[in-house]
């Protein structure tokens, strides 16, 4: 397996990355109450409600927390993780680790998804100012507790918001940490 271990892997992890991504979108815009007929709400809706719609007769939602999308989550990154595991030429970790590992890959997808996230709608308020666009505003329900409090505490700059900045920097330095502390090496270079 070694000259393709590492195109599989890239592979593997992408593919399960992505569609956990959107289970997590879900969950996030579920949570922040963003429009129901948001065409991203939509989007994201509609990729994953195959894979949901039967968890949800098992798991129902508790307290606005959508437990069938976190246990959807788990499932996916514990078979990515495990997968990886199989395709690296690497010592396979033990029954019990794999599940952590997956909650870390988990972490570690949220602060991806809030970066990433932030990072559009910075660059989409700068290429069209002013202009009502739907995506940014589920963007803007699905980042308001990451940059709300950050704005509140900064100075008026005359009109400047470096709050995207910020946050992107202390969600930049939290991926490393929980990176650098939690993930093995072959992990890592997922």
């Amino acid at each position: 397996m070694g000259s393709l271990a590492t195109p599989l892997s890239f592979l593997v992890n992408t593919l399960f990355s992505l569609y956990t991504l959107a289970v997590i979108l879900r969950f996030l815009l579920q949570r922040q109450g963003a429009d129901y007929y948001n065409p991203l709400s939509q989007l994201v809706i509609r990729a994953t409600d195959p894979v949901l719609r039967p968890l949800y007769r098992l798991i129902p939602v508790w307290r606005r927390f959508d437990l069938a999308a976190i246990v959807l989550m788990l499932i996916l990154q514990t078979i990515n993780v495990t997968l990886l595991a199989l395709i690296q030429p690497v010592a396979f970790p033990g029954p019990l680790a794999l599940p952590l590992l997956a909650v870390v890959k988990l972490v570690i997808l949220f602060i991806t998804l809030f970066i990433f996230t932030i990072l559009v709608q910075v660059v989409v308020s700068w290429l069209s100012p002013g202009n009502p666009n739907p995506v940014l505003g589920a963007l803007w329900s699905l980042n308001r507790p990451i940059l709300q409090p950050l704005r509140r505490m900064m100075p008026n700059l005359g009109g400047i918001d470096i709050s995207p900045m910020l946050a992107m920097i202390g969600l930049f330095f939290l991926y490393l940490l929980v990176q650098q502390l939690f993930l093995p090496a072959w992990l890592v270079r997922m």
